[in-house]
């Protein structure tokens, strides 16, 4: 039942073994450096590296940036301080043992964790396990617990009062989205300009703050076995501020896709979610309403900004690409994926709701 999906570690990725070593012997992780350590990579992701350490029969967890990566973006320091700071009030995180600043031993920062034990629903892994439709219902239950818990957390007993600044956060997401999708533009997509202008005047005028995960979805929590009642471990805290919660909601609905959404969108954001028994986006919207007691008015609003954002981030993908900063050919149609993205926030917006769009 373990989440091993690893592959080896090329030649590119591969660690310093002899510092590694040393230091998990100073950090009291292992009792002896001669022993023999084995290291795979987990795969999936196109952002942080995770590796599996595996020495005198235990299993850590090492995360850094990928390499190469631009410091400011991969902050490892940032994601530590916030997992290491939580254990006390949100029980379902990876639990952490040290943080290293010091590039020298493996080339870069890095934090090590102890490996969580669970399943990891992505599509393939669902239909390998063929999941009855009856059993979405539940999972989506717990996962949107799981979802209100978090925004629930108070970060300043926490001492996470200064991860973010709250206030303006929702007009600084739509002023920085734009700037950062004006840098990475390759073409003009007449959608783009609509969405944009319809998001800058039509901001939320209240809001709350919580800590937000900022990248919540199925693949990015461990449910702890098949009755599906509960989550172990939520992953992936690198996005992790404070912000409106209702704005992490927005772009876990972006991630959404669902059996009656269109096939390019169903293939590229393929997920569990699009599998028969899943609720629709409104079920999710109204579930998530009922758990955390927040009436949400606007919430075309929120799925229009998740939208934008994925698409932004996807044509930054594409960019690189575009410009020959990598060869990767999975990204080579990447730009068709935003403009249809911004298709579909168009269509949000015109017909003022979140499902069955075409």
């Amino acid at each position: 039942m373990a989440h091993d999906n690893t592959i080896a570690v090329s030649k590119e990725e591969a660690l310093d073994l002899n510092n590694l070593k040393q230091f998990l012997y100073k950090n009291n992780l292992i009792n002896e450096t001669k022993n023999n350590i084995q290291i795979s990579r987990f795969s999936g992701g196109f952002s942080n590296l995770t590796y599996l350490l595996k020495i005198e029969n235990k299993e850590y967890v090492l995360r850094r940036p990928p390499f190469g990566a631009v410091k400011r973006g991969h902050d490892m320091g940032r994601e530590y301080k916030v997992l290491s700071r939580l254990q006390k009030e949100f029980d379902k995180i990876p639990n952490v043992h040290v943080f290293c600043d010091d590039d020298s031993i493996i080339g870069s920062s890095f934090y090590i964790m102890d490996k969580a034990e669970g399943i990891i629903l992505t599509l393939g892994e669902a239909k390998k396990r063929n999941i009855k439709s009856n059993d979405f219902k539940v999972i989506a239950n717990t996962w949107l617990d799981t979802f209100v818990q978090l925004h629930q957390v108070d970060y300043k007993a926490a001492g996470l009062s200064d991860l973010g600044k709250p206030n303006g956060y929702t007009a600084r997401q739509i002023t920085n989205w734009t700037k950062q999708y004006l840098k990475a533009k390759t073409e003009f997509i007449p959608e783009s300009e609509k969405v944009i202008k319809w998001l800058q005047s039509n901001q939320p005028k209240t809001f709350t703050s919580s800590l937000i995960h900022n990248d919540f979805k199925y693949d990015n929590v461990m449910f702890k076995n098949e009755n599906w009642l509960e989550i172990r471990t939520v992953l992936d805290w690198e996005m992790c501020t404070l912000g409106d919660p209702l704005m992490d909601l927005g772009t876990s609905l972006s991630y959404w896709v669902t059996e009656a959404d269109l096939d390019p969108l169903k293939k590229g954001l393929a997920s569990a979610t699009t599998l028969q028994g899943n609720p629709n986006r409104l079920e999710i919207v109204e579930m998530y309403s009922k758990k955390s007691g927040k009436f949400i008015n606007n919430l075309v609003f929120y799925y229009v900004y998740g939208l934008f954002k994925l698409a932004v981030i996807v044509q930054q993908i594409y960019y690189r690409y575009h410009h020959g900063y990598t060869s990767d050919k999975r990204f080579a149609h990447l730009n068709q994926h935003t403009k249809l993205l911004f298709t579909i926030a168009k269509q949000a917006i015109q017909k003022n709701k979140i499902d069955g769009l075409f």
